[in-house]
């Protein structure tokens, strides 16, 4: 939803500048999409110009808070909580001349209309709309039509709950809110036609023809033209689910049905019906406004205000806190709640009042994610909860460690390859292109992660002919049957059996173990490899016959410097014409970044000189 920052700043004037704001939203209420600077006109600006008129916002309302946020109206009464600053309600300027009375009738003939608000305005002007609700609507996208339709989408996009008008003299007297019986064609603004199925609800005049689908979108048949002079407002409030599956199926994706797809609370609706009468009388001075007509079936229901009991103690065991009494009581202040209760002596017990408007809070633990989000959850210390107890020996895991031991004991390096392959006698729906099937052995890939990491072997200070890799997982021979397997390379040469088989001589022994190690005080060590490439540089040399290559090592490793992850390793020796020859290789790598030439020179410049010093050594 595109929120203005001018328009929040009307209801609450102390308002943080917008860079804050963004960290306000992105700690305590919701995911900032962006933050657009822009002209008067809603066109888009440079940020470091100076013609920009306002920000907006692009945020991400989750829908369990959609009823009340999507609106500048929740979203500045939000801000007021979280920042602890002023909200200035604008309920008290919505004024309309004294009312006549009505013939307006209404009847709701569907439980999928839970209220439903009208009101006949006569004497009506329809023409552009004033500068400052022009400026409003361009700020978050929306065109300006004329001045009352302008008006129901200011109170929208402002309260939060859609409404509509329609043309007086083409309804009547009558509406009627009901389901249609039979599939049934309806023309929609915009020209736009729709086909509705039984069931479909939508709002009608006295003789039965449509003129809106209830909740999703305005009919053509009563559409406000520039020669309407009398209108009826409409203010409803429709049941989720059905507005949902209609909206949908009709491909009808309006900022209305977002609303009430989301559920909104009936008692919203009279504000909506203040604000856009006052509007409409603001817009439209000779205006002359009949009676509002009513119907809220569950009116008791919906405006009895429930009552939830947390208690400090709770709140704090919930968040990990220490949070005073007198702490989490500011938060219903600053939410404008109603708290009784609160002393120390009963463990600061509070029974909170809901307000109507926020069908979120059902219970304790909702009232936990308040007190935390308005104090902020970045000041909660995280801390792992101590819990006692003697873990299990995990047979299956107890098994792979002691494969996993044997094999890297002989020098064996693991390695894991995809599951999912080309072809295999388990096939998968949906799969990626190559990689249709589940595995059924080891063997195939691991032979070519041998070939791949050949190119690797001095990493594992080993000749590409001599690396050993091995590895351990599951394989799925057919269809429902799944095997652990253990395969490893040495030679060249593939082998693989079952892990069962693999430690079949040795798991008890090992599982005894596991079982007498100190768990408490036992330490997981782990270093990150590095992520960049590595260079290989070998030395060799001719020595007197007789010395030993541990004196050509040492020289070596006296000069080496940080980088050199591998070495030396001496990968040839061999004697002629009385003379002994050793070529000892290096592994150059660094951890955060990828090394040049330039960088190893010196050290290999070094290495060389430290040699080239020694009696009887000769650099080949």
């Amino acid at each position: 939803m595109k929120i203005s920052y001018n328009w929040l700043k009307s209801y609450i004037p102390d308002i943080c500048e917008p860079e804050k704001l963004w960290d306000v939203f992105t700690f305590h209420l919701c995911e900032v999409e962006s933050m657009v600077p822009i002209r008067a006109d809603g066109s888009i600006v440079d940020p470091a110009s100076n013609g920009i008129y306002d920000w907006v916002f692009d945020i991400n309302i989750l829908p369990n808070r959609a009823h009340d946020l999507l609106s500048h109206q929740g979203v500045a009464q939000e801000l007021s909580a979280l920042l602890d600053i002023e909200y200035k309600s604008p309920v008290e300027y919505y004024k309309v001349p004294k009312p006549k009375k009505t013939n307006l009738k209404i009847e709701i003939e569907s439980e999928k209309c839970r209220r439903y608000m009208g009101r006949v305005v006569r004497n009506v002007k329809i023409g552009p709309s004033p500068d400052w609700v022009v400026k409003h609507l361009e700020s978050i996208g929306q065109k300006s039509i004329n001045n009352v339709v302008d008006a129901t989408n200011i109170v929208m996009f402002d309260c939060g709950n859609p409404t509509h008008v329609f043309d007086a003299k083409k309804v009547g007297e009558k509406i009627i809110i009901k389901e249609v019986d039979s599939e049934s064609k309806i023309s929609l603004l915009g020209g736009e036609e729709k086909v509705l199925d039984k069931g479909d609800l939508t709002i009608q005049d006295g003789k039965g023809s449509p003129l809106a689908i209830a909740g999703v979108k305005g009919g053509k048949k009563a559409e406000v033209e520039s020669t309407t002079t009398d209108i009826i407002i409409e203010v409803a409030n429709f049941e989720p689910v059905s507005t949902r599956k209609t909206g949908r199926r009709l491909a009808l994706f309006t900022d209305a049905l977002k609303r009430f797809e989301n559920d909104l609370s009936p008692v919203r609706a009279e504000y909506a019906m203040l604000e856009l009468s006052a509007l409409i009388a603001e817009m439209c001075p000779e205006a002359e406004f009949e009676e509002i007509v009513d119907v809220f079936k569950d009116k008791d229901k919906w405006e009895t205000k429930r009552k939830i009991e947390v208690s400090s103690d709770y709140i704090n065991s919930k968040l990990g806190t220490n949070f005073s009494v007198e702490e989490i009581e500011s938060v219903w202040k600053r939410m404008k709640f109603s708290a009784q209760g609160g002393s120390v002596s009963d463990g600061g017990s509070f029974i909170i009042t809901v307000p109507s408007l926020r069908l979120d809070l059902e219970g304790p633990h909702d009232l936990v994610e308040e007190v935390g989000r308005v104090i902020g959850f970045e000041k909660v210390e995280g801390i792992l909860p101590k819990i006692g107890f003697s873990p299990n020996i995990n047979h299956s895991y107890a098994k792979y460690l002691l494969a996993k031991k044997n094999l890297t004991e002989k020098g064996f390096k693991e390695v894991m390859t995809y599951s999912l392959v080309k072809k295999g006698k388990v096939e998968l729906a949906y799969a990626p292109k190559g990689k249709e099937a589940m595995r059924k052995d080891l063997a195939t890939l691991l032979k070519e992660a041998y070939d791949l990491n050949k190119n690797n072997a001095p990493l594992f200070e080993e000749d590409a002919k001599n690396l050993k890799i091995f590895e351990i997982g599951d394989v799925y021979p057919q269809e429902g049957e799944e095997v652990t397997n253990v395969a490893f390379v040495e030679n060249g040469n593939v082998t693989e059996m079952s892990l069962e088989e693999f430690v079949k001589e040795d798991i008890k022994e090992y599982e005894n173990i596991l079982d007498g190690l100190d768990y408490q005080n036992y330490k997981n060590l782990f270093t990150q490899w590095s992520l960049f490439p590595f260079i290989t540089r070998d030395v060799s040399v001719w020595v007197e016959e007789g010395k030993d290559s541990d004196i050509i090592e040492n020289i070596i490793k006296e000069n080496l410097d940080e980088n050199v992850l591998v070495g030396p390793t001496l990968i040839d020796s061999f004697s002629k014409d009385g003379r002994n020859s050793y070529a000892f290789r290096l592994v150059f790598q660094s951890k955060d970044r990828t090394l040049t030439d330039e960088e190893i020179a010196p050290t290999m410049d070094k290495i060389y000189k430290a040699l080239s010093s020694e009696k009887g050594v000769e650099i080949r």
